[in-house]
């Protein structure tokens, strides 16, 4: 079978596709023929090395996020069968409660071998069903940008209808969120910096969208949009270089769920509006299996459909990397496998 590899973490050249044997399942685990593969902004700085959590494994195969059909089952495997739609989740030793050391151990496309393959091994509490209205390609969306979402706005955010929302551009885990956010009945404030994208945040349900290289201090232009209380959750995808205008825009006593690292690490943080207006701030990252399931029951309910860039095709796979890298897209990047 092929894969793509990465021999080293040197950059988007450096990916290098290989024959490798068809993979056999052991005692609890699946073989998955993956169809398709998405890419998540960890990808990128994965394969440029800039990853802090640990460095890959050598002759890594990248991606976190993939869905397929399971074509063999080994020894006691209880939930899957043959001919099954599944996808991977992101950590396959999650299935449930807090995370642990185990479950970091167990990250796909990073700690251990992911789903850029023609097949991969699965643990069968590793992998869930996929909603029947979903395509492979729309179902490969869901293991990280979609559970990161579901994880801030459910088990962090507490969202229930009527609550006001403030999701950060338009990358995957902040479109899920608005997604969810409009199925629960939520109000959604976005921003962004680029008037083609805010249309289209608008057309998928937000209420407004802040252009914050028109207005920098975006964080005032949200107490005045909400009548100077503030949103009830921020979904905070850019780091240092966002978070303190995170801490004005959300109301007393609100939350906000730290994901991503978008401006970059290292600039230090004044904790004093934390304090000051009693947030609630929680770091996640991605979700255990029983979230992965919670959701798939909603966009199932919801008729939800994920919203896809581009498509490119297995043998193109580094291409889908250049065109993460030049900020152009607008929701998830799709590889198709086969």
């Amino acid at each position: 079978m092929k894969a793509w590899i990465l021999p080293a973490p040197r950059g988007i050249d450096s990916l290098t596709l290989v024959d490798r044997p068809n993979p056999v399942p052991g005692r609890g685990q699946l073989v998955v023929e993956v169809r398709a593969t998405s890419l998540n902004y960890r990808d990128l700085i994965t394969v440029e090395g800039a990853y802090a959590r640990a460095a890959p494994k050598p002759d890594l195969v990248p991606l976190s996020d993939g869905a397929g059909e399971v074509v063999a089952v080994g020894p006691g495997v209880s939930r899957f069968k043959v001919g099954d739609r599944v996808a991977g989740c992101f950590m396959q030793a999650w299935p449930g409660g807090a995370i642990d050391d185990a479950a970091f151990a167990s990250a796909m496309g990073g700690a251990i071998d992911g789903m850029l393959a023609e097949r991969v091994v699965l643990e069968e509490d590793g992998a869930v069903r996929l909603p029947d209205h979903l395509s492979f390609e729309e179902g490969a969306t869901l293991p990280c940008a979609g559970v990161t979402a579901w994880h801030a706005l459910v088990e962090i955010g507490e969202v229930r209808a009527g609550d006001v929302v403030l999701v950060q551009g338009s990358g995957g885990v902040s479109i899920f969120a608005l997604q969810f956010a409009r199925l629960m009945g939520a109000r959604v404030v976005a921003t962004s910096g680029a008037s083609t994208k805010a249309e289209r945040l608008m057309a998928l349900g937000a209420e407004t969208v802040i252009d914050y290289r028109a207005t920098p201090d975006w964080d005032q232009a949200v107490l005045a949009y909400t009548g100077g209380r503030g949103v009830d959750l921020t979904v905070e995808v850019g780091g240092a270089g966002t978070l303190p205008r995170s801490f004005q825009a959300t109301r007393i006593g609100g939350r906000i769920a730290v994901i991503g690292l978008l401006t970059g690490p290292g600039a230090p943080v004044d904790p004093m509006p934390i304090l000051r207006r009693n947030l609630r701030v929680q770091g996640l990252y991605v979700g255990n299996r029983r979230m992965f399931e919670a959701m798939n029951r909603a966009i199932a309910a919801g008729g939800l459909k994920p919203v896809i860039d581009r498509v490119f095709p297995f043998d193109a796979a580094p291409d889908a990397w250049r065109h993460l890298k030049s900020q152009n897209h607008f929701g998830k990047i799709v590889i198709k496998h086969g």
